[in-house]
């Protein structure tokens, strides 16, 4: 018996019939990893690349693309779709960006492929926005999380390990950050992991782009990037006055959880 629904006894390719299905409420989630490099995955965070906010065209795309599946791949039905989401998730020790994209309809048919493709060009837009600088960019890990409704009745992914590759944690413990003389650490937070986190947390939280905040601040864009991105261990004192000074706030306020 022929299991795969998009081939007839023949072996023709077909859209599968739904019309004798029941509309359920259906939802999916899928995801994409991309690995940059540091260069990249700070320009992706700061907001500033050279082709705009590579996040948010990058969640714009991913929603557009779950709206279009069925104009993408062949045998997908249109489905009305009632959610389309697009999240991120940070993974600063590997300089990766995970996204998740979620999907759902009330219909007779799911909505996997629309949240696979969601995921999958969301993942192709922040290559083509930090491409410039960094074309050795990998797309990694596209695959369905969870789905929920229909006959087959839900569906949830068995974790994976997620752990960089060997040759990826070698070149990670060659390249730890030192301390430069002179420089003075901010307040000191449990970890200096979550102390870089706080930091990149409070430029969300206020809209800061690099570039412009360090402008403000008249330091140096690259303290801010170098920071972010581990190759510095803390940002100098004195530039983390001006910094504060520019956003009008308190030093320890940046670094604060």
């Amino acid at each position: 018996m022929n299991k795969l629904t998009h081939l007839d006894e023949t072996g023709a390719a077909r859209m599968v019939d739904v019309s004798e299905k029941q509309a359920t409420e259906r939802e999916a989630s899928a995801e994409a990893t991309i690995v940059l490099s540091e260069e990249a995955y700070a320009a992706a965070l700061s907001g500033d690349a050279k082709k705009g906010d590579v996040l948010a065209a990058a969640r714009i795309a991913g929603i557009m693309a779950a709206k279009k599946t069925s104009d993408l791949i062949p045998l997908c039905h249109p489905i009305a779709l009632t959610k389309a989401s697009i999240d991120f998730e940070l993974l600063a020790d590997r300089k990766a960006i995970r996204i998740i994209a979620t999907a759902k309809t009330t219909g007779p048919t799911g909505v996997e492929m629309e949240a696979l493709t969601a995921a999958s060009i969301a993942a192709l837009t922040i290559y083509d926005m930090v491409k410039a600088v960094d074309r050795a960019a990998q797309i990694q890990t596209v695959r369905l999380v969870a789905k929920s409704g229909g006959k087959s009745g839900p569906y949830k992914a068995a974790k994976h390990d997620d752990k960089p590759s060997i040759a990826t944690r070698l070149a990670m413990a060659r390249a730890k950050p030192a301390a430069l003389m002179g420089e003075v650490a901010a307040p000191k937070q449990p970890a200096p992991t979550a102390q870089r986190d706080a930091f990149r947390a409070f430029m969300t939280s206020h809209g800061l782009r690099a570039s412009i905040w360090a402008k403000d601040a008249g330091v140096s864009a690259s303290l801010i990037y170098s920071y972010l991105t581990g190759k510095s261990a803390i940002i100098p004192n004195e530039a983390a006055i001006k910094l504060a000074r520019a956003a009008k706030v308190r030093v320890e306020d940046m670094f604060a959880r």
